[in-house]
């Protein structure tokens, strides 16, 4: 098993990063799974330009919920990559309702992550896993900007913990953070 936490703020180029890992890792051996919903405009022509950027031979699936139920079959997959966990939390907490707290929408994040990281752990192959830190900046002002923050916080440190490998991506730039965690080297995976 192989599981890679990439994470950053947005536009920080996480999934440009992540694309080019999975494919160095697996050519056109890639399913990628998409969990954004074309909610709105500017929201589907997002999707858009991310279908089209992303190579051809490449599997896509796109699910906004039950990742794990939608990639079964797919663990021969040389490489698995999930963008992004921070639109799946925000459909899950969408699902339970917006006004919902933190212990109302957990168990539903819990399950969805928990079923993620056993996928990986019965992979063959990288699970390599996207997802926002939207926990860096202000306090967002309304209880619902509050719990998802406080949701993605929890299931990104969910992922970590399993991770082999966790990025930060800064302006373009990936740092290997688990690493310098464990006082390895940068670039060396356990």
């Amino acid at each position: 098993m192989d599981l890679i936490l990439i994470t950053g703020g947005a536009r920080a180029g996480k999934s440009t990063f992540a694309e080019r890992l999975a494919s160095e890792l697996a050519g056109d051996d890639v399913c990628y799974v998409a969990t954004a919903e074309p909610l709105d405009g500017d929201m589907a022509e997002r999707i858009a330009a991310h279908r089209a950027a992303r190579p051809r031979g490449w599997q896509t699936i796109e699910t906004p919920t039950r990742v794990a139920d939608a990639l079964s079959g797919q663990a021969d997959r040389r490489v698995t990559l999930i963008d992004c966990l921070t639109m799946l939390v925000s459909n899950l907490l969408l699902a339970v309702g917006e006004e919902e707290g933190v212990d109302s929408a957990w168990p539903a994040v819990s399950a969805e992550v928990d079923a993620i990281v056993g996928l990986a752990r019965a992979s063959t192959g990288t699970v390599i896993v996207v997802s926002n830190e939207v926990g860096l900046g202000v306090v967002p002002p309304t209880r619902v900007g509050r719990v998802y923050r406080d949701l993605l916080g929890r299931a990104n440190q969910r992922v970590a913990a399993d991770a082999s490998a966790v990025y930060f991506v800064v302006a373009g730039l990936p740092v290997e953070i688990k690493a310098l965690q464990s006082g390895r080297p940068s670039g060396e995976r356990s």
